[in-house]
Formats: structure tokens, sequence, C-alpha cells
């Protein structure tokens, strides 16, 4: 039985001309199932039906037709001269062996683009556990740097309160003032940091009790360290410009007869 040629029988099966001239170009002339897969491969291709550069006539390894070789009507050799005619049984039988393959084909590319599909479902349902996964460790590092900033704030707090504490004590330390007396014992008062010497004086000769004899002799003040003996003077001068202040520590001594 004879055979139609490779672009006969895609024409045969639906394919526009100029699309198997293209496909058969392409694959190398290596027959019809290559340029099957050429043309079901490309089909989508927005340029699928743009005719090549080169004539496709010696591409396709057949000589031009005197149409395409540009002479006169009806020389070289009679249209189909030396080809075999089929008959219409003959063309049927054929047809539907090609048309055979072209579905064959299908369920190819069918099945390939159904593993394909899988394919992509899969890594997509990775992607998506992957970005799962990392926005579940985003919201771990956020809780995570919530919890250390009221830590954080938690320790300012805290700190904040002692220092408004220590602040209280020093501010009740400004105003106190330790006098050790001449027996060992001693008096503890709160001035004001402006008042003068003279009232720690008087409060001593208030406070200190009565001596052998009840006489009261003259008190002198001295501060420990560093060691210094306030005179008359100091007694009108306040407190903080005799630098006792926030704390000191004076003892008193009898007052020497000038």
């Amino acid at each position: 039985m004879a055979e139609l040629t490779a672009l006969e029988s895609l024409i045969e099966m639906g394919f526009p001309r100029g699309r198997a001239e293209k496909a058969l170009a392409l694959t190398g002339n290596q027959g019809i199932e290559a340029a099957m897969d050429w043309l079901m491969e490309h089909e989508d291709d927005p340029d699928v039906d743009e005719p090549l550069a080169a004539p496709l006539g010696h591409i396709l390894g057949r000589e031009p037709t005197p149409s395409e070789q540009g002479g006169p009507e009806g020389t070289g050799p009679a249209a189909g001269e030396g080809k075999p005619i089929l008959s219409e049984e003959e063309r049927q039988e054929q047809t539907k062996r090609m048309l055979e393959l072209v579905a064959q084909k299908q369920r190819e590319r069918e099945e390939r683009e159904e593993r394909e599909a899988l394919e992509r479902e899969r890594q997509r349902r990775r992607q998506g556990q992957e970005l799962s996964a990392a926005r579940q460790r985003l919201q771990e590092d956020e809780m995570r740097r919530a919890a250390e900033e009221r830590r954080r704030e938690k320790a300012e707090e805290l700190a904040a309160r002692q220092r408004v504490r220590e602040k209280i004590e020093r501010d009740k330390a400004e105003r106190a003032k330790k006098v050790r007396l001449p027996d060992g014992t001693s008096l503890t008062q709160t001035f004001r940091a402006r008042e003068q010497l003279a009232a720690v004086r008087l409060y001593v000769e208030l406070h200190r009790g009565e001596e052998p004899g009840g006489c009261q002799d003259p008190v002198q003040l001295l501060s420990g360290f560093p060691r210094r003996a306030f005179s008359e003077a100091d007694m009108e001068r306040p407190l903080q410009e005799l630098g006792l202040v926030p704390s000191a520590v004076l003892i008193v001594a009898k007052k020497c007869p000038s």
C-alpha cells in the first residue's frame, strides 16, 4: 500500500500546512512522529505559525516546485509524477493510523501534564508547610522578644523605685546630724541644711545631761574627718556651707578657757 508523505499525513490529520512544514524542518525531517512531538510541544507558542526564513523545499529534503522556482507554468515534472495514487480505502486506513498516533501522543501529553501537575501540587504543599513553619518561628521570636521587653521594663521599674527610695534616704540623711558627747554617748537629730551651727550647739547643751556638781561647762564642736574645731564665727554659718550636709558626725568637747 502506498504511503502518504509526512507532510501530507500531517495535513490529513488537520494540521495547517505551514505549521506542518515548519515542524518537519525544525526536527530535521526525521519523520512524522518527531514532527508531531514538536507540534504538540509548541502548539501554544505565539510564533508557531510564523514561516521559516530559509526555503522550506530544500529544508524538507524535496526539490522546489515550479511555482517556488518561479519558472514558467507547466515546466518541470508533472504534478504527482512518479508518486503512487492512494485509493480511498488506503487513504482512510493511513489516516486512521495517524489519528491513533495523534491520540497516543495526546494521552502521553496528558499523562505528562498530570504528573507535572501532581509535582507542582507537592511543591505547593511543601512550600506551604515551610511558610507555615516560618510563620510559627516568627511568632515564637516575637513572643520571646515581647517577654524579654516585659522583663526589661519590669527591671527598669524596680530600678527606678530603688532610686526613689535611695533618694528619700539621702534626703533624710541630709537633715540628720549625729553628735558624740564627752562621756561616749551620742545624740542624733535632724536639722535643716540652712540652719546655723549654733542650733546644733544649743541642742547639745540642752540634751547633754547634768554634769557632776550641777554645772555646765561651755562646749566646743569638732568634726572627726577631716579634723576641725569650729570657731565662734562658724556658729553663724549654715550647716550646708560648713560641709556638714548631707550628714555628719560632730564631737563635743569641753571648751578650754581662753
